[in-house]
């Protein structure tokens, strides 16, 4: 069962926090926001490994955060959005075959490292090493093989090693490691964080809103207009911004992060001792039908919507994405439609992932 049917699941049964051995998995839109808002009692010292800024807790992360926010300032990203714009145009030129684009996944790994790589100044030798990492770090997670954890976990250190011993002077990866007087450790974990899950969340972003828009042609053809009109000027695009998170909202691809109690906690009437591991469920909350009564809409749920997450540890990386994702489908719309079916009409067939989107999204690119 993939997560947004589980939370669909328990939902319907009235449940929100499901009990599952020594763990509490919390899908309640109300008691995740308690959760996320209470670091107090719930603790993100979830980990044995260093983690930056999400593993720190009171005054360590605020000033991580601190340092972290700056780089992920919105005018300071907006600056980025030329080369996210070459990127995407980029893979669209190396994917596009006899007027269509048949893997829209694999064409939206290879959108998110350009990306990523256009951010941060990392060098192109490591383009095809990051793509293969992506598949690896998504087959390790399911697999329950430590040792393939380990192997993954160290492939992304020997990278970051790479990025920063190469790192451009006046890049933000050189900035990031010789402006702050931090560890090695340090430098390894904050690039780890915004890049290592955000490589394959950014590429799962783009499989649930390809799907959405061609369940959706109209809203496509919506999306297609106002990208028409941007401003390049402006880290923010308040119609495109709000359907994106109303998409992600309804198939979140970003599913959970851990906590720890540090005392015995009541959570929608189940009882939690200290010590417990407790997941916070965003697919679940942003599916209560105590808050979202109604169907596709972006303004009346924007509010409630918690895809960036809420609290201290809300996202600081919500701008670079949405602008990611802005450029790439800025330059995919006008040459393309997102259509479900094969070229001679067959629908296509697509395949659910257990870590939220999808693995295959049951879609393809057609020249307009």
């Amino acid at each position: 069962m993939n997560p947004r049917e589980r939370a669909d699941v328990a939902h319907v049964k009235g449940q929100t926090v499901i009990s599952q051995g020594d763990e509490f998995i919390v899908v309640g839109h109300a008691e995740v926001k308690a959760v996320a808002q209470d670091p107090d009692r719930f603790s993100s010292q979830v980990s044995a490994y260093l983690q930056i800024p999400n593993g720190l807790d009171g005054e360590e992360h605020v000033q991580a955060r601190e340092l972290i926010d700056g780089y992920l300032e919105p005018t300071r990203v907006l600056k980025y959005l030329p080369q996210f714009h070459a990127a995407a145009a980029d893979c669209l030129e190396a994917a596009v075959e006899d007027g269509h684009i048949d893997d829209i996944d694999g064409l939206a790994v290879r959108y998110a490292v350009g990306a990523m790589q256009g951010w941060l100044q990392w060098p192109q030798h490591l383009t095809q090493r990051l793509v293969d990492w992506i598949d690896a770090n998504n087959r390790a997670r399911g697999s329950g093989d430590k040792e393939w954890h380990g192997w993954v976990a160290e492939e992304f250190d020997d990278i970051i090693r790479i990025a920063v011993e190469e790192a451009p002077e006046g890049s933000e990866t050189h900035l990031l490691a010789t402006q702050h007087g931090l560890e090695h450790a340090e430098i390894v974990s904050i690039l780890r964080n915004w890049t290592a899950g955000d490589l394959g969340s950014m590429a799962k972003c783009i499989a649930v809103m390809a799907v959405a828009f061609a369940d959706a042609p109209e809203l496509q053809q919506r999306v297609r207009t106002i990208l028409g009109q941007e401003n390049q000027q402006e880290p923010v695009h308040p119609e495109f911004d709000a359907i994106t998170n109303e998409i992600l909202r309804l198939d979140n691809p970003f599913v959970s992060n851990r906590r720890i109690t540090t005392c015995p906690v009541e959570l929608g009437g189940t009882q939690i001792p200290e010590g417990a591991r407790v997941h916070i469920h965003w697919t679940g909350a942003n599916r209560d039908p105590k808050v979202f009564d109604q169907g596709f809409a972006p303004t009346q749920h924007a509010e409630d919507n918690l895809v960036w997450g809420t609290g201290p540890h809300f996202c600081p990386g919500k701008t670079v994405s949405l602008l990611e994702l802005r450029a790439f489908w800025a330059e995919v719309l006008p040459r393309f439609e997102v259509v479900p079916v094969t070229a001679d009409g067959h629908a296509l067939q697509g395949m659910r992932s257990v870590d939220g989107g999808w693995d295959k999204a049951p879609v393809r690119l057609a020249a307009r």
